[in-house]
């Protein structure tokens, strides 16, 4: 157990640190998708070669979540954190370095391996050196930092793109990662060196009395279903941010420019979905049954979308923005919240770490699934898709309903 903070200050400061080292995370991992669209022009390659990268990155951040979940619960979530983000960084610098195919798809590929280092022992960090109230507090605040971040990396990049080039919305969070990972290391072991106390080594957990085995997690939760509606979250959410550009590019005739800009709207309801999902969630008591409520929302928006998906933007983007802002607010929810849930069986880490790891599977499929879907049978057929992920995933989380239900009861 890490030293819980007795200071609401450094419970603060605390959460600060999280939500600056979550936010460069997507700084340096968002660029490429944001470019994307510039990168393909540049090197004038097609769609389905452009998204290699991420689809890359996304495969080897959802494997290195199960490795760095397992170890975030056994080694120090500092170091850890620092080493993937300073990682990351230095790829961010060897793309711009080195532009073609050939060298962004390995780094890229390593730069997924180093940001899942990030999110596991980060919740444990929370999860463990937090009070609850300041946990839940804390939750909201780095997802809100991760929208920020997107918002930011999809207004930034254009910029660079219109001024002084693709490479230089590598190269900036390439720098500033860097010197926020040394300011992470530096605080936090301040923090744990002067403000918490000894964590006690009287009383059992749950772990301790019953095994806390992956088989007995699977038994007492329902987490095979929450899986599954995760892998959903992570196609629509992170497919859709990574494809809009494009598909505001060829269906709408908007420039590199503006069609990622137009981009930006998504970090921005999912901003403001969030804190509805937060909300929702104090009203409800259930995460289950609130991403139920989400995913329908999303469904109705793809709905609406459907009928213009090629004649009307502005209703586009708009729906678009909602569907995504639907998925940000089950990505707090089923990623954030729902491991806390774990924290009297010792496994914070490693299940915030299978679970995010569900999410990536889907952001890769999508990274390369919907180009593919698009290519071969129009942007129509891929809004289509997007509505039957969403009503998928609703029915999953339906299912899952009761289980979850008599699972926190027992917690309490």
């Amino acid at each position: 157990m890490l030293k819980k903070l007795t200071s609401e200050r450094q419970m603060r400061f605390l959460c600060f640190l999280c939500c600056l080292v979550y936010f460069m995370s997507y700084m340096t991992r968002l660029n490429y998708a944001a470019c994307m669209v510039e990168i393909q022009n540049v090197l004038q390659v097609g769609k389905s070669i452009a998204g290699l990268p991420v689809t890359m990155c996304f495969l080897s951040y959802g494997a290195g979540q199960l490795v760095c979940g397992f170890l975030g619960d056994k080694y120090s979530p500092r170091r850890m954190i620092f080493t993937g983000l300073a990682g990351s960084s230095c790829c961010n610098l060897l793309v711009m370095l080195f532009p073609g195919m050939e060298v962004m798809i390995p780094v890229w590929c390593a730069n997924g391996f180093f940001q899942s280092m990030l999110w596991p022992p980060m919740v444990r960090v929370m999860a463990e050196m937090l009070s609850d109230k300041w946990y839940r507090q804390s939750c909201v605040l780095v997802s809100m930092a991760s929208t920020l971040a997107t918002l930011a990396i999809y207004v930034f990049a254009p910029v660079c793109i219109q001024f002084s080039g693709w490479k230089t919305a590598f190269a900036v969070p390439g720098v500033l990662g860097i010197l926020t990972a040394v300011f992470w290391l530096v605080k936090v072991r301040k923090l744990e060196a002067d403000h918490g106390e000894k964590p006690g080594d009287g009383g059992r957990t749950k772990v301790e009395e019953n095994g806390g085995s992956a088989l007995h997690l699977l038994a007492a939760a329902p987490l095979i279903p929450i899986l599954l509606a995760i892998i959903l979250q992570g196609t629509l959410r992170d497919g859709m941010t990574t494809w809009m550009p494009v598909y505001m590019n060829e269906v709408f005739g908007m420039n590199s420019s503006k069609s990622i800009l137009s981009a930006a709207a998504l970090p921005v309801f999912g901003t403001l979905c969030i804190l509805f999902a937060s909300l929702l969630l104090g009203i409800l008591k259930s995460e289950v049954f609130t991403a139920m409520l989400l995913f329908g929302a999303g469904a109705f928006a793809g709905a609406v979308m459907l009928p213009f998906y090629d004649s009307a933007s502005a209703v586009c983007i708009i729906m678009m923005t909602v569907i995504t802002g639907s998925m940000y607010g089950v990505n707090l929810l089923l990623i954030s919240r729902v491991p806390g849930h774990f924290a009297g069986y010792g496994k914070v880490s490693t299940v915030s770490g299978v679970l995010n790891a569900a999410t990536y599977i889907g952001s890769s499929l999508s990274t390369y699934g919907f180009g593919a879907v698009a290519e071969g049978a129009g942007w129509r057929t891929v809004v289509i898709l997007w509505i039957a992920i969403a009503v998928l995933g609703a029915l999953l989380m339906l299912a899952a309903g009761r289980r979850w239900a008599a699972f926190c009861k027992k917690q309490k």
